[in-house]
Protein backbone atom coordinates (compact mmCIF):
# COMPACT_ATOMS: atom_id res chain seq x y z
CA UNK A 1 0.00 0.00 0.00
CA UNK A 2 1.42 3.61 -1.08
CA UNK A 3 1.61 6.33 1.37
CA UNK A 4 -0.59 8.50 -0.24
CA UNK A 5 -3.21 5.30 -0.12
CA UNK A 6 -2.49 5.40 3.81
CA UNK A 7 -3.38 9.51 4.01
CA UNK A 8 -7.14 8.78 3.09
CA UNK A 9 -7.30 5.38 5.29
CA UNK A 10 -7.19 7.39 8.63
CA UNK A 11 -10.98 7.35 10.80
CA UNK A 12 -11.30 9.35 13.40
CA UNK A 13 -11.53 7.27 16.78
CA UNK A 14 -12.74 8.42 19.83
CA UNK A 15 -10.20 6.79 22.96
CA UNK A 16 -12.82 4.67 24.88
CA UNK A 17 -14.84 5.57 27.63
CA UNK A 18 -12.81 3.65 30.48
CA UNK A 19 -10.21 6.33 29.32
CA UNK A 20 -12.52 9.45 31.13
CA UNK A 21 -13.57 6.98 33.70
CA UNK A 22 -9.98 6.08 34.76
CA UNK A 23 -9.06 9.95 34.94
CA UNK A 24 -11.98 10.92 36.58
CA UNK A 25 -11.84 7.88 39.15
CA UNK A 26 -7.84 9.10 39.47
CA UNK A 27 -9.01 12.69 39.92
CA UNK A 28 -12.03 11.94 42.73
CA UNK A 29 -9.74 10.03 45.17
CA UNK A 30 -7.41 12.46 44.62
CA UNK A 31 -9.57 15.37 45.75
CA UNK A 32 -11.20 13.31 48.61
CA UNK A 33 -7.47 12.07 49.42
CA UNK A 34 -6.33 16.41 49.37
CA UNK A 35 -9.73 16.91 51.34
CA UNK A 36 -8.79 14.07 54.12
CA UNK A 37 -5.28 16.54 54.32
CA UNK A 38 -6.91 19.79 54.43
CA UNK A 39 -8.60 18.35 57.54
CA UNK A 40 -5.65 16.81 58.93
CA UNK A 41 -3.31 19.47 58.62
CA UNK A 42 -4.40 22.65 56.20
CA UNK A 43 -1.24 24.36 56.40
CA UNK A 44 0.78 21.39 54.74
CA UNK A 45 -2.31 20.70 52.30
CA UNK A 46 -1.98 23.99 51.49
CA UNK A 47 1.93 24.02 50.07
CA UNK A 48 0.61 20.72 48.97
CA UNK A 49 -2.36 22.48 46.78
CA UNK A 50 0.69 24.55 45.68
CA UNK A 51 2.94 21.90 44.36
CA UNK A 52 0.28 20.28 42.47
CA UNK A 53 -1.43 23.48 40.78
CA UNK A 54 2.52 24.25 39.43
CA UNK A 55 2.64 20.96 38.04
CA UNK A 56 -0.20 21.24 36.54
CA UNK A 57 0.65 24.56 35.05
CA UNK A 58 3.84 22.82 33.84
CA UNK A 59 2.13 19.83 31.83
CA UNK A 60 -0.60 22.62 30.41
CA UNK A 61 1.73 25.61 29.34
CA UNK A 62 4.65 22.77 28.31
CA UNK A 63 2.32 21.48 25.95
CA UNK A 64 1.29 24.78 24.27
CA UNK A 65 5.15 25.64 24.21
CA UNK A 66 6.00 22.71 22.08
CA UNK A 67 2.87 23.50 19.61
CA UNK A 68 4.34 27.04 19.45
CA UNK A 69 8.25 25.51 18.62
CA UNK A 70 6.15 23.34 15.72
CA UNK A 71 4.59 26.44 14.13
CA UNK A 72 7.84 28.55 14.54
CA UNK A 73 10.54 26.27 13.41
CA UNK A 74 8.23 24.65 10.13
CA UNK A 75 8.65 21.01 11.25
CA UNK A 76 7.44 18.60 9.83
CA UNK A 77 7.87 15.28 12.22
CA UNK A 78 5.62 16.75 14.67
CA UNK A 79 2.38 17.75 12.42
CA UNK A 80 0.82 13.93 13.02
CA UNK A 81 1.01 14.19 16.44
CA UNK A 82 0.01 18.09 17.12
CA UNK A 83 -3.28 17.41 18.36
CA UNK A 84 -1.84 15.34 21.29
CA UNK A 85 -0.40 18.65 23.11
CA UNK A 86 -3.24 20.33 21.59
CA UNK A 87 -5.54 18.63 23.84
CA UNK A 88 -3.42 18.41 26.87
CA UNK A 89 -2.90 22.15 26.43
CA UNK A 90 -6.78 22.42 27.41
CA UNK A 91 -5.90 21.63 30.74
CA UNK A 92 -5.12 25.39 31.38
CA UNK A 93 -8.87 25.78 31.39
CA UNK A 94 -8.36 23.73 35.21
CA UNK A 95 -5.03 25.70 35.48
CA UNK A 96 -7.24 28.94 35.23
CA UNK A 97 -9.73 27.38 37.82
CA UNK A 98 -7.03 25.86 39.85
CA UNK A 99 -5.65 29.67 40.65
CA UNK A 100 -8.31 30.53 42.74
CA UNK A 101 -7.20 28.65 45.49
CA UNK A 102 -4.00 29.80 45.27
CA UNK A 103 -5.17 33.33 45.58
CA UNK A 104 -7.26 32.33 48.33
CA UNK A 105 -4.43 30.60 50.36
CA UNK A 106 -1.83 33.54 49.79
CA UNK A 107 -1.67 34.93 53.16
CA UNK A 108 -1.15 31.42 54.09
CA UNK A 109 1.84 30.25 51.61
CA UNK A 110 3.11 33.86 51.39
CA UNK A 111 4.40 35.93 54.32
CA UNK A 112 5.27 38.79 52.19
CA UNK A 113 1.03 38.78 52.22
CA UNK A 114 1.37 40.26 55.86
CA UNK A 115 1.37 43.96 56.52
CA UNK A 116 2.85 43.80 59.88
CA UNK A 117 5.72 41.53 58.63
CA UNK A 118 6.41 43.78 55.52
CA UNK A 119 6.60 46.64 58.23
CA UNK A 120 9.32 45.63 60.35
CA UNK A 121 11.58 43.96 57.38
CA UNK A 122 13.72 46.51 55.35
CA UNK A 123 14.20 43.82 52.46
CA UNK A 124 10.18 42.93 52.43
CA UNK A 125 9.44 47.09 52.51
CA UNK A 126 12.04 47.46 49.67
CA UNK A 127 10.01 44.51 47.71
CA UNK A 128 6.79 45.88 48.22
CA UNK A 129 6.23 47.27 45.21
CA UNK A 130 6.26 44.11 43.51
CA UNK A 131 4.88 42.02 46.23
CA UNK A 132 1.93 42.93 47.02
CA UNK A 133 -1.11 40.95 47.00
CA UNK A 134 -3.61 43.58 44.56
CA UNK A 135 -0.60 43.14 41.86
CA UNK A 136 0.23 39.22 42.73
CA UNK A 137 -3.26 38.71 41.78
CA UNK A 138 -3.55 40.97 39.14
CA UNK A 139 -0.46 38.95 37.84
CA UNK A 140 -1.74 35.67 38.12
CA UNK A 141 -4.90 36.60 36.33
CA UNK A 142 -2.94 38.26 33.31
CA UNK A 143 -0.37 35.13 32.57
CA UNK A 144 -2.82 32.64 32.85
CA UNK A 145 -5.50 34.90 30.60
CA UNK A 146 -2.35 35.21 28.22
CA UNK A 147 -1.53 31.09 28.03
CA UNK A 148 -5.41 30.80 27.77
CA UNK A 149 -5.96 33.25 25.02
CA UNK A 150 -3.13 31.97 22.80
CA UNK A 151 -4.50 28.59 23.70
CA UNK A 152 -7.62 29.24 22.20
CA UNK A 153 -6.52 31.15 19.22
CA UNK A 154 -3.93 28.86 18.05
CA UNK A 155 -6.12 25.23 18.74
CA UNK A 156 -9.44 26.54 17.23
CA UNK A 157 -7.65 27.68 14.20
CA UNK A 158 -5.94 24.29 13.41
CA UNK A 159 -9.57 22.48 14.72
CA UNK A 160 -11.05 25.08 11.75
CA UNK A 161 -8.35 23.77 9.38
CA UNK A 162 -9.38 20.37 9.71
CA UNK A 163 -12.99 21.37 8.54
CA UNK A 164 -12.33 23.93 5.74
CA UNK A 165 -8.66 22.54 4.96
CA UNK A 166 -7.66 26.28 4.50
CA UNK A 167 -3.78 26.70 4.86
CA UNK A 168 -3.80 30.88 5.72
CA UNK A 169 -4.64 29.36 9.46
CA UNK A 170 -1.13 27.81 9.44
CA UNK A 171 0.37 30.76 8.80
CA UNK A 172 -1.75 32.85 10.80
CA UNK A 173 -1.15 30.21 13.97
CA UNK A 174 2.51 30.81 12.73
CA UNK A 175 2.24 34.53 13.36
CA UNK A 176 0.41 33.48 16.72
CA UNK A 177 3.42 31.25 17.82
CA UNK A 178 5.89 33.99 17.51
CA UNK A 179 4.19 36.20 19.68
CA UNK A 180 3.35 33.51 22.39
CA UNK A 181 7.00 32.65 22.45
CA UNK A 182 7.95 36.14 23.15
CA UNK A 183 5.64 36.68 26.14
CA UNK A 184 5.68 33.14 27.29
CA UNK A 185 9.27 34.22 28.31
CA UNK A 186 8.31 36.54 30.06
CA UNK A 187 4.55 35.06 31.89
CA UNK A 188 6.80 31.68 32.53
CA UNK A 189 9.28 33.80 34.43
CA UNK A 190 6.54 35.83 36.63
CA UNK A 191 5.41 32.29 37.22
CA UNK A 192 8.28 31.01 38.35
CA UNK A 193 8.67 34.00 40.61
CA UNK A 194 5.49 34.34 42.12
CA UNK A 195 4.40 31.24 42.98
CA UNK A 196 7.44 29.49 43.90
CA UNK A 197 10.40 31.90 44.31
CA UNK A 198 8.65 34.73 46.52
CA UNK A 199 7.71 31.80 49.10
CA UNK A 200 11.46 32.36 50.70
CA UNK A 201 11.09 36.80 50.00
CA UNK A 202 14.10 37.55 51.08
CA UNK A 203 15.72 34.71 48.74
CA UNK A 204 16.13 36.04 44.86
CA UNK A 205 17.98 34.35 41.82
CA UNK A 206 18.03 35.74 38.50
CA UNK A 207 18.01 32.25 36.68
CA UNK A 208 14.65 31.10 38.70
CA UNK A 209 12.28 31.65 36.12
CA UNK A 210 14.62 29.53 33.67
CA UNK A 211 14.94 26.81 36.10
CA UNK A 212 11.21 26.35 36.05
CA UNK A 213 10.88 27.05 32.41
CA UNK A 214 13.16 24.29 31.67
CA UNK A 215 11.51 22.01 34.52
CA UNK A 216 7.75 23.13 32.24
CA UNK A 217 9.15 22.33 28.94
CA UNK A 218 10.34 18.82 29.97
CA UNK A 219 6.82 17.75 31.16
CA UNK A 220 5.28 18.94 28.16
CA UNK A 221 7.30 16.60 26.05
CA UNK A 222 7.31 13.76 28.69
CA UNK A 223 3.70 13.79 28.84
CA UNK A 224 3.63 14.47 24.56
CA UNK A 225 5.39 11.39 24.20
CA UNK A 226 3.79 8.84 26.56
CA UNK A 227 0.24 9.88 25.00
CA UNK A 228 1.69 9.69 21.40
CA UNK A 229 3.11 5.81 22.05
CA UNK A 230 0.56 4.72 23.74
CA UNK A 231 -1.98 5.97 21.53
CA UNK A 232 -0.08 4.82 18.40
CA UNK A 233 0.78 1.47 20.08
CA UNK A 234 -3.33 1.43 20.13
CA UNK A 235 -3.80 1.58 16.58
CA UNK A 236 -5.38 5.95 17.01
CA UNK A 237 -2.69 7.65 15.48
CA UNK A 238 -2.39 7.72 11.62
CA UNK A 239 -0.98 4.48 10.37
CA UNK A 240 1.88 5.74 8.27
CA UNK A 241 3.50 7.39 11.09
CA UNK A 242 6.99 6.42 10.94
CA UNK A 243 9.08 5.48 14.35
CA UNK A 244 11.35 8.26 13.19
CA UNK A 245 9.14 9.75 15.46
CA UNK A 246 9.58 8.50 18.46
CA UNK A 247 13.38 9.02 18.21
CA UNK A 248 12.76 13.06 18.18
CA UNK A 249 10.99 12.79 20.91
CA UNK A 250 12.95 10.94 23.13
CA UNK A 251 16.00 12.80 21.58
CA UNK A 252 13.97 16.31 23.33
CA UNK A 253 13.33 14.23 26.39
CA UNK A 254 17.27 13.54 26.54
CA UNK A 255 17.86 17.01 25.78
CA UNK A 256 15.73 19.03 28.03
CA UNK A 257 16.62 16.89 30.87
CA UNK A 258 20.30 18.18 30.36
CA UNK A 259 19.24 21.69 30.12
CA UNK A 260 17.08 21.34 32.79
CA UNK A 261 20.58 20.04 35.08
CA UNK A 262 22.74 22.60 33.31
CA UNK A 263 20.99 25.45 34.52
CA UNK A 264 20.17 23.81 38.13
CA UNK A 265 23.73 23.40 38.55
CA UNK A 266 24.60 26.49 37.25
CA UNK A 267 21.91 28.47 40.05
CA UNK A 268 23.70 26.35 42.23
CA UNK A 269 27.39 26.98 41.33
CA UNK A 270 26.77 30.85 41.10
CA UNK A 271 25.13 31.65 44.13
CA UNK A 272 27.87 28.90 46.23
CA UNK A 273 30.38 30.84 44.47
CA UNK A 274 29.39 34.29 45.33
CA UNK A 275 28.79 32.76 48.74
CA UNK A 276 26.20 35.82 49.68
CA UNK A 277 24.39 35.40 53.04
CA UNK A 278 20.75 36.61 51.37
CA UNK A 279 21.25 34.00 48.77
CA UNK A 280 22.77 30.65 49.93
CA UNK A 281 20.63 30.77 53.08
CA UNK A 282 17.83 28.97 50.45
CA UNK A 283 20.42 26.15 49.37
CA UNK A 284 21.52 25.65 53.30
CA UNK A 285 17.57 25.06 54.08
CA UNK A 286 17.86 22.13 51.46
CA UNK A 287 21.21 20.86 52.36
CA UNK A 288 20.17 19.56 56.03
CA UNK A 289 17.50 18.32 58.42
CA UNK A 290 16.76 15.61 55.51
CA UNK A 291 16.40 17.54 52.72
CA UNK A 292 20.12 17.30 51.71
CA UNK A 293 19.09 13.29 51.24
CA UNK A 294 16.02 14.35 48.99
CA UNK A 295 18.67 17.06 47.25
CA UNK A 296 21.06 13.60 46.53
CA UNK A 297 18.09 11.79 45.30
CA UNK A 298 16.51 14.44 43.23
CA UNK A 299 20.58 14.34 41.06
CA UNK A 300 20.62 10.66 40.58
CA UNK A 301 16.60 10.68 39.75
CA UNK A 302 16.06 13.54 37.40
CA UNK A 303 19.24 13.57 35.80
CA UNK A 304 22.08 10.94 36.53
CA UNK A 305 19.14 7.73 35.41
CA UNK A 306 17.44 9.65 33.02
CA UNK A 307 20.90 10.40 31.58
CA UNK A 308 21.79 7.41 31.52
CA UNK A 309 19.09 5.34 29.84
CA UNK A 310 18.38 7.65 27.50
CA UNK A 311 21.88 8.09 26.33
CA UNK A 312 21.61 4.95 23.34
CA UNK A 313 20.34 5.66 20.22
CA UNK A 314 18.38 2.68 20.44
CA UNK A 315 16.31 3.14 23.71
CA UNK A 316 14.88 6.58 21.71
CA UNK A 317 12.77 4.26 19.38
CA UNK A 318 11.78 1.62 21.70
CA UNK A 319 8.66 2.36 22.68
CA UNK A 320 8.53 0.78 26.11
CA UNK A 321 11.54 2.41 27.07
CA UNK A 322 10.15 5.66 25.94
CA UNK A 323 6.71 5.08 28.18
CA UNK A 324 8.57 4.35 30.97
CA UNK A 325 10.91 7.22 30.99
CA UNK A 326 8.29 10.08 29.88
CA UNK A 327 6.35 8.88 33.37
CA UNK A 328 9.45 8.84 35.04
CA UNK A 329 10.30 12.22 34.24
CA UNK A 330 6.96 13.67 34.84
CA UNK A 331 7.47 12.41 38.31
CA UNK A 332 11.10 13.92 38.53
CA UNK A 333 9.25 17.12 37.59
CA UNK A 334 6.73 16.68 40.59
CA UNK A 335 9.97 15.99 42.59
CA UNK A 336 11.60 18.77 41.39
CA UNK A 337 8.38 21.19 42.71
CA UNK A 338 7.93 19.09 45.40
CA UNK A 339 12.15 20.13 46.55
CA UNK A 340 11.24 23.55 45.71
CA UNK A 341 8.12 24.37 47.66
CA UNK A 342 7.82 22.39 50.78
CA UNK A 343 11.02 23.17 52.92
CA UNK A 344 9.10 26.71 52.87
CA UNK A 345 6.79 24.92 55.34
CA UNK A 346 9.01 22.57 56.81
CA UNK A 347 13.05 23.68 56.76
CA UNK A 348 13.50 21.50 60.12
CA UNK A 349 12.74 18.65 59.09
CA UNK A 350 11.81 16.50 56.12
CA UNK A 351 8.46 15.24 55.51
CA UNK A 352 6.81 13.16 52.87
CA UNK A 353 3.55 11.09 53.98
CA UNK A 354 0.11 10.08 53.24
CA UNK A 355 -0.93 13.73 52.34
CA UNK A 356 0.80 14.08 50.07
CA UNK A 357 -0.37 11.28 48.05
CA UNK A 358 -3.51 12.86 46.66
CA UNK A 359 -2.23 15.92 45.59
CA UNK A 360 -0.22 14.03 43.02
CA UNK A 361 -3.29 11.93 41.73
CA UNK A 362 -5.45 14.83 40.49
CA UNK A 363 -3.35 16.79 38.05
CA UNK A 364 -2.13 12.94 36.48
CA UNK A 365 -5.94 11.91 37.01
CA UNK A 366 -7.12 15.58 35.06
CA UNK A 367 -4.32 14.86 32.18
CA UNK A 368 -6.18 11.31 31.21
CA UNK A 369 -9.53 13.14 31.32
CA UNK A 370 -8.72 15.52 28.96
CA UNK A 371 -7.32 13.36 26.10
CA UNK A 372 -10.40 11.18 26.46
CA UNK A 373 -12.86 13.83 26.35
CA UNK A 374 -11.41 15.85 23.72
CA UNK A 375 -10.60 12.94 21.59
CA UNK A 376 -14.42 11.86 21.97
CA UNK A 377 -15.23 14.97 19.44
CA UNK A 378 -12.12 15.96 17.75
CA UNK A 379 -9.54 14.27 15.68
CA UNK A 380 -6.24 12.93 16.51
CA UNK A 381 -4.66 13.92 14.04
CA UNK A 382 -4.54 16.91 11.69
CA UNK A 383 -6.16 15.24 8.80
CA UNK A 384 -6.00 18.82 6.54
CA UNK A 385 -2.49 20.37 7.78
CA UNK A 386 -0.82 21.03 4.78
CA UNK A 387 2.83 19.77 6.41
CA UNK A 388 1.09 16.16 7.55
CA UNK A 389 1.94 14.22 4.31
CA UNK A 390 5.71 15.22 4.85
CA UNK A 391 5.59 14.36 8.50
CA UNK A 392 4.34 11.31 7.35
CA UNK A 393 7.50 10.74 5.73
CA UNK A 394 9.89 11.74 7.77
CA UNK A 395 12.91 9.88 8.18
CA UNK A 396 16.22 10.49 10.08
Amino acid sequence: MSANEKLVEYQHKALPARVIQIGLLLFIVGAVWSAAAFFADPLRAKFNYLVAFTFLASMAVGSLFWIAIEYIAGADWSTPIRRIPEFFGSLLWFVAIAAIPVILFSHDLYHWTHVETVASDTILAGKSGYLNEPFFIFRMFVVVGIWLAFYFFISRNSQNQDKSGDQKLTKINIRLSAAFILLFAFTITIAGIDWIMSLEPHFFSTMFGVYYFSGTVLAGISIITYATVKLNESGYLHPAMSNDTYYSLGALMFAFNIFWAYIAFSQYMLIWYANLPEETFWFIERMNNGWDMMALGLILFHFVIPFLVLLPRSVKTNPKTLKVMSIWLLLAHYYDLYFLIMPTYSPKAFIFGWMEIGFILVPFGLAIFVIGWQSRKKNLVPVRDPKLERGLHFHL
